[in-house]
């Protein structure tokens, strides 16, 4: 067992482990609401800018994004201050963070035109990145400076665990409900965000003054940026702990991009599919709590990585049997967990090799080429999955444009939602067209005329109970996408039973052949 300097058993407060993790958890929220898509929604519909501007700074701010983790973590490495060498960045750097988030939210001084706009937008992702990189990257190497031990940083760990949980589900629930709508008056939204940002201030802010740095080795002060980066891959751990941290963090973000597309093509109920998952992490938390110190970090990766890889096989493989695909969430939910904990611990040994080679600490300076090498690996996994997708005959960006021939005979294609960001299935869910498709539904029930509705997948099947004039047929099956069509579209003969139900009614039946296909 590690000891401290004071020679008793390492113990880390619960109100360090708290506020810490508060911490985190705040910056973590508004650094979502922010980049996860709010910033560009006001932009974009209320201030003004063009789409193709938009997009512009993005690309520009990437650069950016990539390099100062790094740069950041170095400079922190070779802090010297009263406080340590992480602390005087979160509790300085928290007033102006949240700043820079309210601002974000108001039209600057600038004026109105694009460029004022561009600049705005530019200037504000800049500051903003630049100083959630101060905090962020300081908090994350927070646990290996408050302990010396593992045993100890897993505490911490388990703590982070929970509230990143919550740090990742609260902008998911916050922001579709504050929203504006577009034309409408944004003033509500902006006190809201104002008062996000202010908690968000004092929790970190206030956080500073409940834990405290323990190791304080420094960094060679005549070591240059460059050779920090080179020495950190000279590290063999470190090397293979990267090759680790890269593949989790890919695998993770297709599952994640999968799921998006997932309940377009089987009927698992959603809430009880993320029910399952949330169940597995909870559990899994616990699970690999207990299996650390018994089978220690490295075996328990390699398990976390094969139950991970089963229970994303299971839920892609027997989507359609539901219970199984429950079983594959709640087994995924395990193994997102694992990687969650486990890879934070391996990061921790790491450092401590290093240290006992080099006599120094780099604990900033491994987190930010870690950011440095897994934010690509983020891009890389959208990128698979869309070619993934597409070697498996499905078509992500597919949206028929040849209804004319059918339209001209009285047959309406919709969707639930009838647009989406690009390559993110459902992302415009739950900002307005629902009212719209739901209407439009309605209108067709009421109609004193016999009507097909043919309800494909899930989220038209769930429009049936709108349906309830006896006039009309419904007709239900699986979506017909590359993924499904399969379990049960193909041969549902829906065509030939509409143009029977049509003929039977004295109407003309569908000529259902698209033309030159």
């Amino acid at each position: 067992m590690k000891k401290n300097i004071a020679g008793t058993e390492e113990r880390v407060s619960a109100s360090s482990k708290f506020w810490l993790c508060s911490a985190d958890c705040l910056c973590t929220t508004i650094n979502s609401l922010l980049t996860g898509g709010g910033m560009t929604y006001f932009f974009t519909k209320f201030l003004g800018l063009s789409e193709g501007r938009a997009s512009t700074v993005w690309m520009i701010f990437a650069i950016w994004n990539a390099l100062n983790d790094p740069l950041f973590g170095y400079i922190s490495d070779h802090t010297k201050s009263k406080l340590g060498r992480r602390i005087p960045y979160i509790r300085y750097g928290a007033f102006f963070y949240s700043l820079i988030f309210v601002l974000t939210w108001v039209r600057w001084p600038l004026g109105s035109s694009q460029t004022a706009l561009f600049i705005q937008m530019l200037a504000t992702l800049f500051l903003f990145d630049t100083l959630y990189t101060a905090i962020a990257t300081s908090i994350y190497v927070m646990p290996y400076t408050m302990a010396v031990s593992n045993k100890a940083r897993s505490g911490i760990f388990l703590w982070k665990i929970f509230f990143t949980l919550i740090a990742m589900a609260v902008p998911l629930v916050v922001f579709p409900l504050i929203k504006p709508e577009v034309g409408s008056d944004p003033t509500k939204f902006q006190l809201i965000m104002a008062g996000i940002g202010i908690l968000a201030f004092v929790i970190i802010f206030t956080s500073t003054f409940f834990y405290k740095e323990k190791v304080t080795t420094e960094s060679d002060k005549n070591e240059n940026i460059f050779k920090a980066v080179i020495d950190c891959f000279k590290n063999r751990s470190f090397v293979v702990f990267e090759v680790l941290s890269f593949t989790v963090v890919f695998i993770q973000t297709i599952l994640m991009q999968g799921v998006i597309y997932y309940f377009d093509e089987f009927d698992l109920p959603m809430p009880v599919a993320y029910g399952a998952l949330g169940l597995g992490a909870v559990l899994g938390v616990i699970l690999w709590a207990n299996k650390v110190r018994t089978w220690g970090v490295k075996k328990c990766v390699f398990i976390m990585c094969v139950i991970f890889a089963c229970g994303s096989a299971a839920m892609a493989i027997f989507g359609k049997i539901s219970v199984i695909a429950v079983l594959g969430f709640f087994t995924a939910g395990m193994g997102f967990a694992g990687g969650m904990y486990l890879v934070p611990l391996m990061n921790g040994d790491v450092i401590d090799y290093d240290e006992s080679i080099t006599g120094l600490r780099h604990e900033g300076m491994y987190a930010g080429v870690n950011s440095l090498i897994t934010k690509p690996a983020i891009s890389f996994a959208n990128s698979a999955f869309l070619l993934i997708a597409k070697a498996f005959g499905y078509d992500t960006t597919l949206a028929s444009g040849m209804q004319s021939e059918w339209a001209k005979q009285g047959v309406l294609l919709l969707n639930t939602v009838l647009t989406v960001r690009a390559h993110q299935a459902n992302s415009h869910r739950g900002i307005g067209w629902e009212q719209f498709t739901d209407a439009a539904i309605q209108v067709l029930n009421e109609q004193d005329r016999p009507i097909v509705f043919l309800l494909w997948g899930r989220p038209a099947q769930m429009k049936k109970s709108m349906l309830n004039n006896p006039k009309h047929l419904i007709l239900e099956a699986p979506h017909p996408s590359p993924l499904s069509a399969y379990r049960g579209f193909f041969g549902c003969k829906h065509f030939s039973k509409t143009n029977e139900f049509l003929v039977a009614n004295g109407l003309e039946p569908i000529d259902w052949q698209i033309e030159n296909i």
